[in-house]
């Protein structure tokens, strides 16, 4: 049997209209927390559908409402792109290109949530759409300055809707993301991801001309290569289950070849599947960056911010999703158990509630890379919608399998220590 005839009559019917939304969301590609257009673009589709409880959240997000009662049921999506300068379809201004697929989540929970609507009118059951901004952890300067305004108290986006409570009516919550071009799997479910903390550091050295007198220079460069071996002999004591890494960038090398460097700026992520291991080895980071810094005659300083906890996934969501993917495809095309060193701030979401996320195909080119795009619509697009409803009719047909999800559900830390480790993690 064709696929496209195992779809929901509704979507079989709107293919070509949802291909198109999906084609002008991805051709607006914004950074996170500046993504208006989209941001218009979902307002008027919503207008043009008749969709009346629409509410906004900050300057970008929207939380769209349809049904009433038990099971509350969330359906989360993500608004921003990521600097990808050189991709075809990237914003000339500020590079920034949906080499993360986040414009197909938009378009798959707007068509879902357009099937839903009708299928909901004899179902008991509430279902919340919400528009998430800046889930990329991108363009910390301009971030920093709309933390300052008071227009956000984080940095990312799913961490402010968590803390203003935003999900609080919510049993569970349902998610999704591109996994980039086939490669061996369709589908993935129940994946395991990596934690991060944001590190920036600076190598502060003295200044001298570069030819004349250079040994009345301290060369914050050397400090900072010095630095990056230690970093390397650190990897050696890496445990392989956690998947540590450490990578960054150099956003500073010095001010003028003509000088000796005497301020080297790199920023970087220390990222893990352990919670406790993440602060240690950000720790040793530290200390090899002021000790190669002392070595040479200079001095280290640091700046940390939280990034995204380690997500793991609700087993119980996870088979609902599992499920629901068999419909188009085999067991062997679905991948259960990779632990991807990847990070989001899903998994913030997911210590506090049942979660899940997961991943679709249909792409050529691999996430964050200049030939990522849409290479099939159906997997996309089409495909990926018809899991989402078919797991939320589910669950609404079962609403004691909702209720046993959620009440089997326990929080992995409460949210007074929570928010020490969001208070821990800024500026020190």
């Amino acid at each position: 049997m064709n696929q496209t005839e195992l779809l929901h009559p509704v979507i079989r019917q709107d293919r070509e209209e949802m291909f198109r939304l999906g084609r002008k969301m991805f051709l607006i590609p914004e950074l996170g927390y500046k993504e208006y257009k989209t941001r218009d673009l979902i307002l008027a589709w919503l207008e043009e559908h008749h969709f009346d409880r629409v509410e906004r959240y900050g300057e970008t997000g929207i939380i769209v409402t349809i049904g009433e009662g038990s099971p509350h049921i969330g359906l989360l999506a993500e608004l921003d792109a990521i600097p990808t300068p050189g991709h075809p379809d990237a914003d000339p201004e500020t590079g920034a290109a949906h080499t993360c697929g986040h414009s197909t989540q938009g378009t798959i929970m707007l068509e879902a949530l357009k099937v839903l609507r009708e299928e909901m009118k004899d179902r008991k059951g509430t279902v919340k759409l919400y528009f998430c901004p800046a889930e990329e952890f991108t363009d910390i300067a301009f971030r920093k300055e709309y933390i300052a305004s008071g227009k956000a108290k984080y940095f990312s986006g799913k961490i402010n809707m968590l803390m203003d409570g935003i999900f609080d009516d919510s049993d569970l919550l349902i998610h999704l993301h591109a996994m980039g071009q086939y490669e061996g799997h369709r589908f993935s479910v129940n994946s395991t991801l990596a934690g991060f903390t944001y590190k920036q550091i600076t190598f502060h050295g003295t200044a001298s001309h570069a030819a004349v007198n250079p040994e009345k220079g301290n060369n914050a460069l050397n400090m900072f290569a010095l630095f990056q071996s230690a970093v390397g002999m650190l990897r050696e004591t890496f445990v392989d289950e956690d998947k540590n890494r450490i990578h960054g960038i150099v956003v500073k090398g010095g001010s003028t070849v003509n000088s000796i460097p005497d301020e080297v700026i790199y920023e970087c992520y220390v990222r893990s599947f352990n919670q406790k291991n993440l602060l240690d080895l950000s720790a040793k980071v530290e200390n090899a960056a002021v000790h190669c810094a002392a070595a040479l005659g200079g001095t280290a300083s640091f700046e940390n911010l939280p990034g995204d906890l380690p997500f793991f996934q609700n087993r119980e969501l996870s088979e609902v999703i599992y499920r629901s993917m068999l419909k188009f495809t085999t067991p062997d095309q679905i991948l259960t158990t990779e632990r991807s060193v990847a990070a989001g701030d899903i998994g913030d979401v997911g210590c506090f509630f049942p979660t899940v996320q997961f991943g679709y195909t249909g792409f050529s080119g691999y996430c964050h890379g200049r030939t990522m795009c849409v290479a099939d619509n159906d997997e996309v697009y089409a495909v990926p919608c018809d899991i989402v409803v078919t797991s939320v009719l589910d669950l609404l047909d079962h609403p004691g399998q909702a209720e046993s999800i959620k009440n089997n559900f326990r929080p992995s830390m409460t949210k007074e220590d929570y928010l020490k480790h969001l208070e821990g993690g800024q500026s020190q």
